[in-house]
């Protein structure tokens, strides 16, 4: 058609296209988290036989950080926001901070900027310190109120 240009329309099109593309590892991620949530909401962790028992807490009668994370997510997944939080605080922290990430990530992504996630070492070990503390806490006596 005379004086209609078409070259607009391509650019645009070539543009949704390009940020549809940018958006599918984000994507392929959130369906992989929300399958792994949908499992755990089906597959009640509090009965036994269903998933393997810590290896740790097996062997040495240790918590370690990660135990009652399962029975948390069934408790998040569930709106019990209290029963989550009791049976692991920092996992309910990670999920919450996940959705955040997720976000950032989606919108640059979908802007055409990388996201760049460089924590420092000061970061780094505040993190592994906050957990470490956690669980010396949760295995103390009076650390009880932090088992799963």
């Amino acid at each position: 058609m005379p004086g209609v240009n078409t070259d607009s329309r391509s650019v645009t099109r070539r543009g949704a296209t390009a940020a549809l593309g940018r958006l599918a590892v984000p994507a392929g991620v959130l369906a992989a988290v929300v399958a792994a949530f949908a499992y755990v909401a089906r597959v009640d962790p509090n009965e036994p036989g269903h998933y393997p028992a810590c290896p740790l807490l097996q062997v040495t009668g240790l918590y370690c950080p990660g135990c009652g994370g399962l029975r948390s997510a069934h408790a998040f997944v569930h709106g019990d926001l209290a029963t989550a939080l009791h049976s692991n605080a920092p996992a309910v922290l990670g999920y919450l901070a996940f959705a955040v990430l997720w976000t950032v990530w989606v919108v640059r992504a979908a802007r055409g900027r990388p996201l760049r996630l460089e924590p420092g070492p000061v970061h780094l070990w505040t993190l592994g310190t906050l957990l470490l503390v956690f669980t010396v806490v949760r295995n103390l006596p009076f650390g009880g109120w932090l088992h799963p």
